[in-house]
């Protein structure tokens, strides 16, 4: 585990289908990010918020909203997480909507293959995110970041790291997903994801479910970690754009964060679709960084290390 941690806030709502994320990072830093890493032993540097173009709120335009500021602030965000992690510091990302999850992962695979480290990312969500301009409802991009980080796209977007594809199917365990559309749910068995969507989840419960997505995962592993806050229950976090009823409930959530905290392989992290302007009192941005701390090595049993 790495003991240098940088903070890199992305206010922006620019591929999402609600106003509000751009809060995101705010939000977060008021609930104590900073502050419950600290606690955890860790030295925290703050770096700001990245700057980028405003919304629009444009209608989409050949199947994307608001392409040309989706690929402004992912290649800047693409900049700073490599920059953080060639100086060997943890990087994690505030968000901003889950578009930015192309340019946050794109950095950690430019990064690895540059190391010859195994990446492993997952994908904590209710949605697959696997959409194309060919399938989207809405030309949403946030809806898209993992059919782009595959190759699936416009190449200003799939060539954001350097390399198409930036990352290959079989590096991605998507947990928690409950909400996929028709289309996007054909294309994501052609690409070989491996999914653990809540019915397994029900079915396995969250221990075996996190035992499998962690198979493989050594000492030679990147471990990212994508958190979608949407992941989450809505009757525990109700504030993101996209709420799906049926998520992890918040025991569930702690496990998941417990057991990928025990690898010891966490080396970058994202925190995306925290949308404060749909939250009460700021429950929900409390509740990301209790699980935060988790990930970092708070447990919750009081167990010999």
């Amino acid at each position: 585990m790495h003991n240098h941690i940088s903070l890199i806030g992305v206010p922006t709502d620019i591929g999402a289908g609600a106003r509000g994320a751009s809060m995101g990072p705010e939000a977060l830093r008021v609930a104590g990010l900073a502050t419950v890493l600290e606690g955890q032993g860790l030295q925290v540097l703050d770096r700001g918020n990245l700057v980028g173009p405003a919304n629009p709120w444009l209608p989409p335009s050949a199947g994307y909203r608001h392409l040309d500021a989706v690929t402004t602030w992912n290649q800047t965000l693409h900049d700073a997480v490599h920059a953080e992690l060639a100086s060997g510091h943890l990087p994690i990302v505030l968000g901003g909507d889950h578009c930015l999850g192309l340019g946050s992962i794109s950095a950690v695979a430019r990064h690895c293959r540059a190391t010859g480290q195994k990446l492993r990312v997952l994908w904590l969500d209710a949605h697959a995110d696997f959409n194309t301009a060919e399938l989207t409802p809405s030309g949403n991009i946030h809806g898209m970041p993992v059919a782009l980080l595959c190759g699936l796209g416009p190449a200003q977007l799939t060539g954001i790291g350097g390399h198409t594809p930036a990352i290959e199917a079989g590096m991605v365990r998507q947990i928690g997903i409950r909400s996929v559309d028709a289309g996007e749910k054909r294309l994501v068995h052609q690409a070989g994801l491996e999914v653990f969507d809540m019915r397994y989840i029900d079915e396995m419960g969250m221990r075996h479910t996190m035992e499998q997505a962690l198979l493989g995962v050594d000492a030679d592993t990147h471990l990212h970690v994508s958190f979608d806050v949407d992941f989450l229950d809505p009757e525990i976090a109700p504030g993101v754009g996209t709420t799906v009823r049926g998520g992890p409930t918040y025991r569930e959530a702690q496990l998941c964060m417990e057991m990928i905290a025990d690898t010891g392989r966490l080396a970058s992290l994202d925190v995306m679709e925290l949308n404060p302007a749909l939250d009460v009192r700021n429950r929900t941005a409390e509740v990301a960084v209790d699980l935060i701390e988790s990930l970092f090595g708070k447990s919750t049993l009081m167990r010999k290390k």
